[in-house]
């Protein structure tokens, strides 16, 4: 270990080196993991890369801008979604057409909030693979014309809330609209992993799963029965 080493990642590949194979090893893992939320900070390791250890100190500087959470629908479930994305390091946008349901009073965790149609917002805004789609408006002359907005982005994650009968109603109608079965499989729908949960906090924890399982490719299965590393190859 040398004071002062750099070592700089990329999502593909490394350059430099901190001082030993195992303290790289784990930094870059970490490292990667901060760049797609484009999250700064300091770590700390053993000096073979224990976790949890105050040998070695790495400070993460990300040169890239947070990943987005885009969430249309200004209901109760909005408000916990918000709450938990924020926590994980999204920039959180909640948009809804209804200004008397889209205030900051409702959603003070977001760190922006609109009043303006779902799809004519998603038009207008940046979009890329880190982004995380959300739409819980739970009404046709909503969800239709933003998912078709919406599944013509490069969002890594779109997820629609609403029953199996509800989403069966909502293919029809994107079909009808002209999307092809392949762009309509990108919808994860009903949102969210098979957690159990009933309260809009548990929801959003389940909603919050997904887009981290879908983001590291993890099974979704407990830990406890699964084996090899904890953490997928990158």
């Amino acid at each position: 270990m040398t004071v002062g080493a750099r070592l700089a990642v990329w999502p593909d590949r490394v350059v430099g080196t901190l001082g030993t194979g195992e303290l790289d090893a784990a930094v870059i893992d970490d490292a990667r993991g901060m760049l797609a939320q484009g999250q700064c900070g300091q770590r700390r390791y053993g000096s073979r890369g224990q976790w949890r250890r105050a040998e070695v100190s790495v400070f993460v500087q990300a040169f890239a801008p947070p990943a987005r959470m885009l969430v249309f629908g200004a209901i109760d479930f909005a408000a916990a979604l918000t709450r938990v994305g924020a926590f994980l390091g999204f920039r959180v946008t909640v948009c809804d057409a209804r200004p008397v349901f889209a205030t900051r009073g409702r959603f003070p965790d977001a760190h922006e909030v609109v009043v303006e149609w779902p799809h004519r917002y998603l038009g207008r805004t940046a979009v890329d693979p880190s982004t995380a789609i959300c739409v819980l408006t739970h009404d046709p002359k909503f969800d239709v014309p933003l998912l078709v907005s919406a599944l013509r982005t490069p969002a890594g994650y779109i997820g629609a809330m609403g029953s199996r009968r509800t989403h069966a109603d909502r293919l029809a109608r994107l079909r009808a609209a002209g999307l092809t079965e392949e762009e309509l499989a990108r919808i994860r729908a009903p949102i969210g992993l098979d957690l159990g949960g009933r309260t809009p906090e548990e929801t959003a924890v389940s909603i919050a799963a997904e887009i981290i399982q879908l983001r590291w490719g993890g099974s979704g299965r407990p830990l406890s029965v699964t084996s090899g590393r904890i953490h997928t190859e990158l």
